[in-house]
């Protein structure tokens, strides 16, 4: 289950940054929709997209405290493009697989 939630933090990630936004932001966000995520796990992937060049950071100083703010680049968009993509088809393929399982157990209910 670890492995597959690193996966979707990305992608998840990177569709909201279509706008600039902070951390703490991102992350109220992202749990709003229901896709909890912890500090100590965003701020890292932040950091390490931004290094890949998917992500493009300035910091704000105006308001009560500094923060950095996160948006798409370029590149970020071509890939979420391309992930978005990718996981359309898998969601497709995997609905596929799963179908008899999951007819069996709403089978299993009744």
């Amino acid at each position: 289950m670890l492995e597959l939630r690193r996966g979707i933090l990305v992608l998840a990630t990177l569709s909201q940054l279509d706008e600039a936004k902070y951390g703490y932001s991102l992350i109220q966000e992202l749990g709003a929709q229901g896709l909890d995520i912890e500090q100590g796990t965003l701020y890292p992937l932040l950091r390490r997209l931004e290094e890949q060049g998917l992500l493009l950071s300035e910091w704000n100083v105006e308001g009560s405290r500094p923060r950095r703010y996160y948006r798409l680049s370029t590149a970020g968009a071509d890939v979420l493009r391309s992930l978005a993509g990718e996981w359309h088809e898998l969601v497709g393929i995997m609905n596929e697989l799963l179908h008899p399982v999951i007819t069996e157990n709403k089978d299993e209910s009744h």
